[in-house]
């Protein structure tokens, strides 16, 4: 192992984190998009028409970049990481397609979602389609504990999108309870393909274990910086409209501060607007009620040390390029909206 590094460097906030992760990783990069497209090809046209339509929208694929990261900056690369971080790409995909359904979304990386294109039956199926591709990927590399890896994470995110939507509608959702979900739903396959890159060169051990710690803090930073865009962000930086999670019931965190801060009369908006009770101009009530409770700075501060633990976590692996670009995304998870 090489020299270990205190705490990395950002060099760069902002998009230039995503950039640099795929340039130095082009190659890897290239060769995962063509297992994609590969491994998605089916006889039945609507299958490859409604995944790519999809996963060629424009995503930062930085799930799989984590995966080709985190081997190459141990030593590691070849087919095994590519094969896993296609796998990762298509679990993500394959739980975007069903999240739209579940949720009724009519916005996806800044276009008409698929389950508007085509159907909520098309899209639920084509999802599946993906998931099992995934595992085709995981066993073409013969490693059975990367096989559990990923396969623990994919069973991990479905209890996560069971207990949001159990969580739905209920206003008196905790800190606690909602970060449980959170932790299940997003950060678990950060951690896994964090894991599984380690894992795929070799180092199972401490290196392993670190670099799952840095994506799950990673993947934790993520959501709520996308909790609080809901309330404010743009349709174009977000892919989505702002004010989903507010429509469909979602508590997230900036709700739950605001709650916990407001008089009684706001904790009743909050339980009247949550359980589906909403008038037109109710979403502007509640962008009032964040910003004079602070909820979306705390939920960006929140965000921040997240991020900040996933830095950490980095400190301990070899002093490489790759551990260097890691660490700029900690920066960019944070900083996109700005």
């Amino acid at each position: 192992m090489g020299p270990a590094v205190g705490k990395p460097k950002s060099q760069s906030p902002g998009p230039n984190a995503v950039d640099r992760l795929s340039t130095l990783l082009a190659e890897d990069l290239a060769a995962v998009d063509a297992l994609i497209h590969q491994h998605m090809a089916s006889p039945v046209g609507v299958i490859p028409n409604l995944a790519s339509y999809l996963i060629d929208a424009g995503g930062k694929r930085i799930r799989p970049l984590i995966t080709l990261a985190s081997a190459r900056l141990l030593g590691g690369g070849g087919d095994a990481p590519r094969k896993l971080a296609a796998a990762v790409e298509f679990i993500h995909s394959a739980t975007l397609l069903h999240d739209d359904v579940v949720d009724m979304s009519a916005l996806r990386r800044g276009k008409a979602s698929a389950n508007l294109v085509w159907s909520n039956s098309a899209s639920v199926l084509v999802g599946d389609f993906l998931f099992a591709r995934s595992f085709n990927l995981m066993v073409e590399t013969g490693d059975i504990q990367v096989l559990d890896i990923l396969a623990r994470a994919a069973s991990i995110i479905a209890e996560g999108e069971v207990m949001q939507l159990a969580a739905a509608n209920d206003a008196d959702t905790t800190r606690e309870r909602y970060m449980a979900i959170v932790e299940a739903k997003t950060a678990a396959l950060f951690a896994a393909a964090a894991k599984a890159g380690a894992v795929a060169a070799g180092r199972p051990g401490v290196e392993a274990a670190a670099l799952e710690t840095f994506g799950r803090e990673l993947g934790l930073a993520f959501q709520l910086v996308d909790d609080a865009l809901d309330y404010g962000g743009l349709a174009a930086t977000m892919g989505k409209n702002a004010g989903d999670d507010f429509r469909d019931g979602k508590i997230t965190l900036p709700v739950v501060f605001a709650r916990d801060a407001g008089d009684e009369g706001e904790r009743a908006f909050w339980r009247r607007v949550m359980s589906g009770e909403r008038t037109d101009d109710d979403f502007h009530r509640a962008v009032a009620l964040l910003t004079r409770r602070n909820a979306i700075a705390q939920t960006f501060d929140a965000a921040r040390a997240h991020a900040a633990a996933a830095a950490t976590a980095l400190t301990s692996l070899p002093a490489n390029a790759y551990t260097e670009a890691l660490a700029e995304l900690t920066d960019f998870v944070v900083e996109r909206a700005h």
